[in-house]
């Protein structure tokens, strides 16, 4: 009888204790969204309701609030060094990125209440790590007419942040405090799972939920296998059980997905992209736009409890692939740098559509798209997600920065970069580069022009470095990071995102009417440099009646011209 009367109890209370943590999304039956203050103040509550929860202040924003990062754990213990060291699996859940897109801000405060109440149990090895709200200027930036063609919540934030940034092109360049911010959870962390909680753009379909997975070739090793062959798949089917026919996520604009899709390439600019160079399990899931809101914070809910399932199943195996991989790229030999898609290899998913057409624009009369929702479809569709790579990079044993490029320097270190200064002026035997070509995007893109297809040329000799110039060893878990970001060719590279541009222009140079003369001296003890000068006059009219260019040319080729103009200042040791 004591038994049944302290169940009761128990029952009794937890309605009570559940009754006590609603939400807004439940509290207006899944048509809004709190607004960060509500949110922050939410979880503050239930912090101190529960044990099970701790509420960290981190780092600022360019809103000037914290990040806030929520720790979910059986036993409450938040010291990551004291989770690593019991072998649990952290798994990170980043929410409003982009604060138009809410799904992933409700689902995880249902799901941490529903831990808390007892409602659902995580395993004992799982320990949950929520960004409550990343971008938190874009949140605080509410409004009801934001993207116009998502079906609710009533209002919600701006995808730009307090700089008018889109953070998830933020993670390499790191122009927001916002990011830098992220940078350090991310790395205090060290996540086995990261999950970036997004909502879809793109064309119209019956799936409530899409999912993007790191390109497993870019992933690549034993860890891109695992993922194409065994979490993704087990994902899907997952979800399945919990009646979500779960579709890869649907990368078509313009068009329709009735023929199949490429999938989304995410360079390391992208969250996931970021948290692959540093052998993270990494996904997007991406709810449908043009679903209510509360059928996509359910999917949501739902697809983060699969992430739960698995991770907690294969703990070990997660673990030791990891380890693996950290292992592997510190004794690699070769890096690969550039990727193109394969046409050839392809997976085949089922789809379910609706049937498509043109009709006459009411606007502008003209033949425009349109789904019909009274015609679905289920068909066999091609994903072409191989990306093998083309170019690869060969480790050299260490870089040298000069210290003058700090920036770079700092976010190296944000990075927990292993790296050391020179303790003397030395003279090293490097591999450098020479930036002879590149393109440049006309416009700003995040506040920078990206360079790309860039053309080098390679020399070798002995370099005077001074103290407190930066060595950087490559024998370390951040190899790949390295790599992607210090070698010019890389995509989301340092030199991509234009944090060396002053070597691309010339600062030394002289005035005509006095060089003429210390140039005709000059050529008369360079006779090599002369007949090169007569030979390129005679093959070329153009610089033959081009006085100015003809001076230059003997500039360029003397003593007194720049050596350090288009020398890429990120020097190899071999």
């Amino acid at each position: 009888m004591r038994k049944i009367f302290l169940l009761l109890l128990l029952t009794v209370s937890t309605t009570l204790f559940s009754q006590h943590i609603t939400t807004t999304f439940e509290q207006s039956k899944g048509a809004q969204t709190p607004t960060y203050f509500e949110i922050i103040d939410w979880w503050q509550k239930l912090d101190a309701k529960s044990g099970k929860v701790k509420m960290l202040s981190m780092g600022m924003t360019d809103a000037g609030y914290p990040l806030h990062l929520i720790v979910v754990a059986n036993n409450g213990d938040y010291n990551f060094g004291n989770i690593r060291k019991n072998n649990k699996r952290i798994i990170l859940i980043n929410n409003g990125i982009h604060p138009g897109e809410p799904d992933g801000i409700d689902a995880s405060m249902l799901l941490a209440r529903d831990i808390v109440i007892g409602k659902y149990k995580i395993p004992d090895n799982i320990v949950l790590a929520f960004i409550p709200v990343y971008n938190i200027g874009g949140c605080l930036n509410r409004s009801a007419n934001y993207r116009v063609d998502q079906n609710g919540p009533e209002e919600f934030g701006f995808r730009g942040n307090s700089q008018n940034l889109d953070l998830n092109r933020d993670m390499i360049k790191c122009d927001s405090k916002d990011a830098r911010s992220f940078t350090e959870i991310f790395h205090l962390l060290d996540p086995d799972v990261f999950i970036d909680n997004h909502v879809s753009n793109g064309a119209d379909y019956q799936h409530i939920m899409t999912l993007l997975t790191t390109q497993h070739t870019k992933l690549g090793g034993v860890m891109g296998e695992y993922t194409s062959k065994e979490f993704e798949p087990a994902l899907y089917g997952l979800m399945k059980e919990k009646g979500f026919d779960l579709v890869s996520y649907v990368n078509v604009w313009g068009d329709t997905p009735d023929n199949g899709w490429q999938e989304y390439w995410d360079s390391p600019r992208y969250a996931s992209g970021y948290a692959a160079l540093w052998h993270t399990f990494s996904f997007v899931p991406e709810s449908h736009m043009l679903k209510p809101y509360d059928q996509r914070v359910k999917a949501t809910y739902a697809l983060m409890q699969s992430f739960i399932e698995f991770t907690a199943k294969n703990s070990e195996k997660i673990k030791q692939l990891r380890e693996q991989t950290k292992q592997y790229v510190k004794t690699a030999t070769d890096f690969p740098i550039k990727w193109a898609l394969d046409k050839s290899v392809f997976k085949e998913i089922r789809y379910k559509g609706f049937e498509s057409g043109k009709k006459p624009s009411e606007v502008s009369g003209l033949p425009r798209l349109y789904y019909d929702r009274n015609k679905p479809y289920e068909k066999t569709v091609r994903i072409f997600n191989h990306f093998p790579a083309k170019e690869y990079v060969k480790r050299p044993n260490a870089y040298v920065i000069p210290q003058g490029w700090w920036k770079v320097i700092e976010l190296l270190k944000l990075n927990n970069v292993q790296m050391a200064q020179l303790k003397k002026d030395t003279l090293i035997e490097v591999e450098f580069y020479k930036i002879e070509d590149y393109k440049t995007m006309p416009r700003q893109y995040e506040m920078h022009h990206l360079n790309s297809d860039v053309k080098l040329t390679t020399a070798t000799g002995k370099l005077k470095f001074n103290k407190g110039d930066w060595y950087i060893p490559l024998n370390q878990v951040a190899n790949r990071f390295l790599i992607e970001t210090l070698e010019p060719r890389g995509e989301d590279s340092y030199f991509a995102w234009n944090y060396f541009d002053a070597i691309l222009g010339q600062k030394e140079g002289y005035s005509a009417y006095a060089f003429e003369d210390i140039a005709a001296e000059y050529l008369k003890t360079n006779a090599d440099l002369k007949s090169r000068l007569e030979q390129r006059r005679a093959t070329d009219t153009v610089f033959a009646k081009e006085g100015r260019a003809q001076l230059n040319f003997v500039y360029q080729n003397s003593p007194w011209f720049e050596t350090v103009l288009m020398q890429y200042p990120v020097y190899r040791i071999l």
